[in-house]
């Protein structure tokens, strides 16, 4: 794999090999989207068969839910922050320094996961107020609380330790966790929800069970693997508390923002979830399917983006700046493409959705119309997904995510969307369009980031101790 630099005074020219370049695009973005697909189907297995149980049960489970969402996106602010540097230097094939950044990323993980765990087992009640004043989703959302909220510890040490591997170009072995986590949900959601083979049915504990067990499958082939098969990246038990004071500022100064970025993001569309679920079940309902369907939409596009962080890490990690812009180039064309094939999916599977879920007719209309919503905003979110946690966290601008959110989302959609809702009493549909009106925002303003190349600089250090 050759790559050569032209340089004149006037500017700089790349030989940029196409077909090398898409071969090496390919081998990542096939894995991690086969991984968001598992993800997609272990979250829309509880829809679908919650839905067929009752609105009020796939409701409750859904905003329960969300308390977990807040968690993984906090998860993933450690993880894609830790991605920075990782990335950068696996390009140096510094192994040790990737070690000890593992290390303080499953110690700040397990620790967040704690309190969740707490939380959830502790006050789920309340929890569940946040997000809904509907007493039967209240109480099923309560019942899902308690039980799954005993596996948030497992899915902070497995998600670590997937994603910081992933930066090192491993990337099958995801694949292989989350395939034998969605089998394993699938078959016990399906025997305890509808209380196959002479069990009772247990509705939305069944779903909750599933799911624990199929994060103890999860840890399980993570410890496995960690122990006996990644030679070059391996889990040192004691850099969770030998930290190295050089490495704790880079790690501060590049992932907290992408913490406090994934976090703003999380909560605001925890956010969005709550005035939605002050709006009516039928509401709820409607949109749980529908972002079932727009994580479907975005599989490939979400591992385009994470593609674009590995590799351009990578290449910015050893010093070839001029490649890391032709490649963002690239990256910036495959997500515009696969953000149109996105919205075209939902449009597609809007027919098929509506005429198999036990949905009431108010509760059918908002689906079609959030459908179509969908449709636009899948293109948006490909383009900023893209460039935000691709393009410009590989190149350490890991601040502009966190500025562009809170301005985009808190600022401006759910601001407005809070008044729509709640003061002006506008209807459900346009208060949707307000709520995600966010991403389509953000897109001109990203794209004017990314060609200024401000994005672009190598955070590594020269030597670790």
């Amino acid at each position: 794999m050759k790559f050569t630099l032209k340089q004149t005074k006037k500017s700089k020219r790349v030989d940029f090999n196409r077909k090398i370049f898409y071969g090496q695009v390919l081998a990542l973005i096939v894995p991690m989207a086969l991984q968001n697909l598992i993800n997609v189907g272990i979250t829309g297995a509880d829809v679908i068969m919650l839905g067929r149980v009752g609105e009020k049960v796939l409701s409750g489970a859904s905003l329960a839910n969300q308390v977990q969402f807040i968690m993984l996106l906090i998860l993933m602010g450690i993880t894609s922050g830790a991605t920075v540097l990782t990335a950068q230097y696996w390009g140096k094939k510094d192994t040790k320094a990737i070690e000890k950044i593992m290390g303080m990323a499953l110690l700040f993980g397990i620790g967040v996961a704690i309190l969740f765990t707490l939380a959830a087992l502790c006050i789920p009640q309340l929890l569940m107020q946040i997000f809904s004043h509907d007493p039967e989703v209240i109480a099923e959302g309560v019942k899902y609380l308690r039980i799954v909220g005993i596996s948030y510890v497992l899915v902070s040490i497995t998600q670590v330790y997937l994603y910081i591997v992933r930066s090192t170009e491993r990337v099958l072995i995801a694949t292989f966790v989350y395939l034998a986590s969605f089998i394993t949900n699938v078959t016990i959601n399906a025997v305890l929800i509808f209380g196959l083979f002479g069990l009772p049915k247990m509705g939305v504990r069944g779903a909750a069970i599933g799911t624990l067990v199929a994060r103890i499958v999860e840890i399980t082939i993570v410890f496995f693997y960690a122990k006996f098969k990644n030679r070059e990246v391996r889990v040192r038990i004691r850099y969770l508390f030998k930290l190295d004071p050089l490495l704790v500022r880079d790690f501060m100064k590049y992932s907290l923002p992408v913490v406090l970025n994934e976090l703003m993001w999380g909560l605001g569309t925890s956010a969005n979830a709550a005035i939605i679920g002050h709006l009516g079940s039928g509401a709820v309902a409607a949109n749980s399917i529908t972002q079932v369907v727009r994580q479907l939409a975005m599989v490939i596009a979400f591992g385009v983006a994470n593609a674009a962080a590995i590799m351009l890490g990578k290449t910015i990690g050893e010093k070839r700046t001029e490649l890391a812009k032709k490649y963002g180039d690239e990256f910036l064309k495959i997500s515009v493409i696969l953000g149109l094939l996105g919205g075209l999916l939902v449009l597609a599977m809007r027919p098929f959705i509506a005429a198999n879920m036990a949905l009431g007719e108010e509760a059918k209309g908002y689906l079609t119309f959030m459908f179509y919503v969908m449709s636009y905003f899948a293109l948006c979110q490909a383009i900023n997904s893209t460039l935000v946690v691709g393009v410009f966290r590989s190149g350490g601008d890991t601040k502009f995510g966190l500025i562009i959110d809170v301005l985009s989302m808190w600022c401006c959609s759910i601001l407005i969307g809070f008044f729509a809702a709640f003061v002006f009493k506008w209807s459900v549909p346009v208060v949707y369009v307000i709520l995600l009106s966010d991403e389509v925002i953000k897109v001109p303003i990203c794209l004017k980031r990314y060609f200024q190349y401000k994005w672009l600089h190598n955070v590594t250090r020269e030597e670790i101790s």
